[in-house]
């Protein structure tokens, strides 16, 4: 049931209840705000965005725009997309489930379960899942050309060794735990401890860890199949020459993610994901206090292990993960106790822009109307500028 427009953004709560209801001691959320954010993500090259709240027993979903340029479809949260680096946060659940039955030790080398994969043995586990390893990111060569690198590995299909190789060709960004430098190489080098520790693909033990306890209907994980199953937006990448047109890039193996960011799913998905983790439904008290050792990452930011803490303007500390994957821009957080979620996507990348207009939703939900949010300067590089993909170049 439509209840009410934000100019052109759609407002459905699934129950009529304050959205600050759960929460007495929050802001209340801004959905007015939220609207306004999503409406500059198109006026900025998305073809849609769209997020839902999920809070005690309140919902909320907004969206605008289109899921399909070419049917022009509307964009709902019914819609499944690709969460990209999302997918860090599941993949780190999985492994701390297996410290938590002494299967893996944090402080480990990796090379204790993955003999001779890596050239230095004080590369713990910890430091790849904090990404403080200094493995190089292989996908900063791998997308140097937004499009035709792409292009390229569309429909490759490649071990998680060849990936891990492409990686140690090149000298590595730091020593082992001396700071923090994203790379997907790390959580390449997770998934394969996943598979020898468990015996079982990642696919399997996303399934029976995470996506079948919580009832995740719409999340999944097809690599190296191409298609995204069931109703879904299309992604669309930004080539680098500023008057080229969208590229389509919903179907592809992501097959260079893996078990970094290969993911699908929806924002009622992720939501319920979230909330688990942060309530404490997925690990131990103690493996989620590990998951929460947090390390600078840049300017308000801090990272744990496969958890991104982000430190808005009104000083609310909020806690998960982004995902930037060819055509998709994904913001996916929670309050710390888990019980105020918001999961916003637009269905474009390679755009600074509107990667940081999509950062402006947190504050919207998590701080209010109390709040004035300020764009990014004009110029600047994004907040956060690459986490599946190379440096996106920022459109003015």
């Amino acid at each position: 049931m439509v209840v009410g427009t934000v100019a052109g953004a759609v407002l459905l709560p699934l129950l009529a209840v304050p959205a600050h209801a759960e929460s007495p001691t929050a802001p209340a959320v801004d959905l007015t705000g939220l609207g306004g954010v999503l409406l500059s993500a198109l006026t900025q090259g998305a073809p849609g965005s769209m997020a839902r709240i999920d809070d005690g027993n309140s919902v909320y979903r907004v969206a605008t725009g289109v899921a399909d340029r070419g049917s022009e479809r509307t964009m709902s949260d019914a819609d499944r997309f690709r969460i990209g680096s999302v997918t860090k946060t599941f993949t780190a659940v999985v492994l701390l489930q297996l410290v938590d039955e002494k299967k893996l030790e944090l402080d480990a080398p990796v090379n204790r379960y993955l003999p001779g994969l890596l050239p230095d043995d004080r590369i713990t586990v910890r430091h790849v899942l904090g990404h403080r390893s200094g493995l190089y990111d292989y996908t900063n060569d791998m997308f140097a050309k937004t499009v035709p690198g792409f292009e390229a590995v569309r429909k490759q299909v490649f071990t998680p060794r060849e990936l891990v190789k492409r990686s140690l060709s090149r000298p590595r960004t730091n020593a082992p735990g001396a700071a923090y430098s994203y790379s997907n190489t790390n959580f390449v080098v997770a998934g394969m401890l996943i598979e020898k520790l468990t015996g079982n693909a990642v696919r399997t033990e996303y399934q029976n860890r995470i996506i079948e306890p919580l009832k995740l209907r719409d999340t999944f994980y097809v690599h190296p199949a191409m298609k995204i199953p069931g109703r879904h937006a299309h992604g669309y990448l930004t080539p680098d020459q500023a008057s080229a047109p969208l590229v389509d890039a919903t179907e592809q193996t992501v097959s260079w993610a893996q078990s970094a960011g290969a993911l699908i799913s929806s924002t009622r998905d992720l939501n319920t994901f979230l909330s688990a983790l942060l309530g404490g439904r997925l690990t131990s008290a103690a493996q989620l206090a590990q998951m929460e050792r947090w390390m600078p990452s840049g300017t308000g930011q801090a990272y744990g292990l496969g958890l991104r803490r982000r430190d808005l303007s009104c000083g609310v500390s909020v806690y998960g993960h982004t995902g930037a994957v060819q055509g998709f821009y994904t913001y996916a957080f929670a309050s710390k106790d888990g019980k105020r979620a918001l999961a916003a996507v637009a269905n474009t990348s390679n755009n600074g822009a509107v990667l940081n207009t999509m950062l402006r939703t947190l504050d919207s939900v998590f701080c209010g109307k109390a709040v004035k949010t300020v764009k990014a300067p004009r110029g600047k590089a994004p907040v956060e500028r690459h986490e599946d993909v190379a440096p996106a170049r920022t459109l003015d």
